[in-house]
């Protein structure tokens, strides 16, 4: 389903741009383009299809490069916590926001 005029405008409004006629209309065409992608993807069959971790393992062997999980800092969770307004059991403290 395309977006209408009035759906850009509402777009836009929601994230606080100002957009001409001009460049309203530009962006109509750009989201519909965008969607009609979105749909033609959708309508591809991937049942079956492992996903891949990299392009290049469509076309040949790729070893993964893993680091050693290794501790590579000190532990300065008391410094890093030296500024914070309120701590409680190496926790920062903050306001609630939700009543």
């Amino acid at each position: 389903m395309p977006l209408s005029p009035q759906d850009v405008s509402r777009i836009a409004h929601l994230a606080r741009l100002e957009l001409e006629a001009d460049e309203q209309a530009a962006m109509l065409g750009q989201l519909n383009g965008f969607f009609r992608i979105v749909e033609q993807m959708s309508a591809v069959d991937t049942r079956g299809v492992e996903p891949l971790y990299t392009p290049l393992s469509a076309v040949q062997a790729v070893a993964l490069r893993l680091r050693q999980d290794t501790v590579t800092e000190d532990n300065q969770r008391e410094r890093n916590q030296a500024s914070a307004p309120a701590v409680e059991d190496g926790l920062f403290l903050v306001p609630r926001v939700i009543e």
